[in-house]
């Protein structure tokens, strides 16, 4: 199937009209986009966006062969205004599957939100999903298909593309790949891009994060055509001052991921009001569908085969204060007669774990060596092991980041 993607963005499109925000006014030359629309093998259209038969003429398509319109989501206003020699646009209820005269079957698809998704299956049996703005599909997310996996979306085994509003809803991405309907060969687009998306290059960074890309209006593709997927790392570690967002940074990037373990090596704080309430705040954030773990033991979860969920860990810093606890390593006395060789022991375990791993690892440290010098002989001790350790652990990871003022700058990866 040939696939021309007519518009990328959202209904009101990018930029939205007299819009001051930074990501409207940015959005020029390939950022730039209309209301998502999508013509296939050039006798099918789904979705409409204004001016379509302009929007086609500008991609080197036509109109002319179109023989049947289907709607994903309502149109409101100048998109119903359907061109003349175009069929009027209709939807497909829900489970029906549709014929086409060119080979193609369509099939809706149900989604979480008022609207239909549709699979399209071509005359050689290539696939692909395309879901309305803001959706995700209705109950979807177990391999079982009377569960509503893919055998029950239209057929077994995992689509070539899938086209869906990735950053609105990046856990539907998560039961797709739940269900089996997306694994690592399949290419993921998104579309239906707002003007809340990060302006620049930052989108493209956040997508590949996700194993996922956009492409500008106008772009065509031949479904089930390889391409290059994003090569997800499997190491990653995130490092940010307090309040940088880093926390937030590492988990966006394991958002569109099934059964990710949280683990947080804070442990509880009997009495502390403030604590609490911030470890709320984290778990409110969190997925419903994420598993946490509250441990400081990390070997055995770092040891457990790559079929594992991945693991988000959060933080080292906190780690490494519970392993100078165990080993004295406060104490000045303590720390001489043994307790740095204990602690040092118990570092260079964690980075061999890591560097053997096969999971998929976020990890979040704390930067601490640009502030002041701390005044204690303790907090100085903290300070330089929390570097040492940051350094050693980041060398094992394919990805490190440190985040300021809530932007992720790629120190490598």
């Amino acid at each position: 199937m040939d696939l021309t993607l007519l518009g990328t963005g959202a209904p009101q499109g990018l930029p939205r009209p007299d819009c001051p925000c930074a990501a409207c006014a940015t959005a020029v030359g390939d950022e730039a986009r209309a209301a998502t629309a999508l013509l296939v093998d050039g006798a099918l259209l789904l979705d409409l966006t204004p001016g379509p038969a302009f929007a086609a003429a500008r991609a080197g398509r036509s109109l002319t062969g179109v023989r049947q319109v289907l709607l994903s989501h309502p149109h409101d206003g100048p998109a119903l205004e359907v061109p003349a020699g175009l069929p009027q646009p209709g939807r497909v209820a829900d489970g029906r599957e549709l014929a086409l005269l060119g080979g193609h079957r369509v099939r809706a698809v149900a989604v979480d939100v008022p609207g239909t998704g549709y699979e399209v299956t071509g005359g050689d049996g290539e696939r692909l999903l395309y879901l309305p703005p803001g959706a995700a599909p209705a109950g979807w997310g177990e391999a079982d298909p009377g569960n509503g996996g893919p055998a029950a979306a239209g057929g077994p085994g995992p689509y070539d593309l899938v086209l869906l509003d990735l950053l609105a809803r990046p856990e539907a991405l998560a039961r797709l790949r739940a269900s089996g309907a997306v694994d690592a060969a399949t290419d993921v687009v998104a579309v239906h891009l707002d003007h809340t998306v990060p302006p620049g290059p930052e989108l493209h960074r956040r997508l590949a994060a996700l194993g996922a890309r956009t492409v500008p209006d106008g772009t065509s593709l031949v479904v089930g055509e390889y391409h290059a997927v994003p090569d997800l790392p499997r190491r990653t570690l995130v490092l940010g001052g307090a309040r940088s967002g880093k926390s937030v940074e590492a988990e966006r990037r394991l958002l569109a991921f099934p059964e990710v373990v949280y683990v947080a090596t804070s442990g509880t704080r009997d009495g502390d009001e403030d604590w609490a309430r911030r470890v709320a705040l984290h778990r409110e954030r969190r997925p419903a569908g994420w598993r946490t773990v509250e441990t400081c033991d990390l070997l055995p979860l770092l040891a457990e085969p790559a079929t594992a969920p991945p693991l988000l860990v959060d933080c080292l810093a906190l780690w490494l204060t519970d392993a100078m606890d165990e080993v004295g390593a406060w104490d000045d006395a303590a720390w001489e007669a043994g307790g740095r060789r204990a602690l040092r022991e118990r570092c260079e375990a964690l980075v061999a774990a890591v560097r053997e791993t096969r999971r998929r690892v976020v990890a979040v440290s704390n930067e601490v060596g640009s502030g002041v010098v701390p005044a204690t002989p303790a907090g100085r001790r903290f300070r330089d092991e929390l570097g040492r350790l940051n350094a050693a652990f980041g060398a094992e990871c394919e990805q490190l980041l440190v985040v300021v003022a809530g932007q992720a700058l790629a120190l490598r990866g």
